[in-house]
């Protein structure tokens, strides 16, 4: 795709987002019922809901512009998934396979951070007010979620590990 300005890469910046959104809402159930803590998979049920709200505020932002969310493949998030499938499948122990797949939630909550500043950015800049505002929303939501894997994972599923 051709970039004839700002306003292009912005687009391009959110369709790239709502692919990578929607990679994470096929992926989250299986790391659900891979987690063998309580509290991950409460946290992972919880994140899968909010990137489903998310979704949704993307849609609004789209709808906006008059323009669709589709067509943009997010290369990015599905290596980053690919990744988290290794240690799905990688017959690790139960606490090892835990502090895995916070690592592995954790690359995709920094990728969603970096892409997610970048939209309010461009939003901000080019005079989306409105969008700027869902988007430093969602921005906030997943600086969140990273410091609740990062709580996690300190305070008792890496020690775990640990101990394998």
């Amino acid at each position: 795709m051709k970039f004839n300005n700002l306003n292009d890469l912005y687009v391009d910046t959110l369709k790239d987002l709502y692919n990578a959104e929607q990679q994470i809402i096929s992926a989250l159930p299986k790391m659900v019922s891979a987690a063998s803590s309580p509290d991950l998979k409460r946290g992972l049920q919880d994140h899968l809901d909010q990137t489903r709200r998310q979704v949704d505020r993307l849609h609004q932002i789209f709808n906006e512009m008059g323009t669709s969310p589709t067509g943009k493949k997010c290369r990015g998030m599905e290596g980053l998934l690919e990744e988290g499938e290794e240690i799905l499948n990688s017959g690790a122990d139960p606490d090892v396979k835990d502090a895995g797949l916070i690592a592995s939630a954790q690359k995709v909550e920094h990728y969603e951070i970096s892409g997610y500043g970048t939209a309010r950015t461009f939003a901000q800049q080019l005079g989306f007010s409105n969008a700027a505002q869902v988007l430093q929303q969602i921005l906030q939501e997943e600086k969140t979620t990273d410091e609740k894997l990062t709580a996690l994972a300190e305070s008792g599923i890496n020690i775990q590990a640990k101990k394998q």
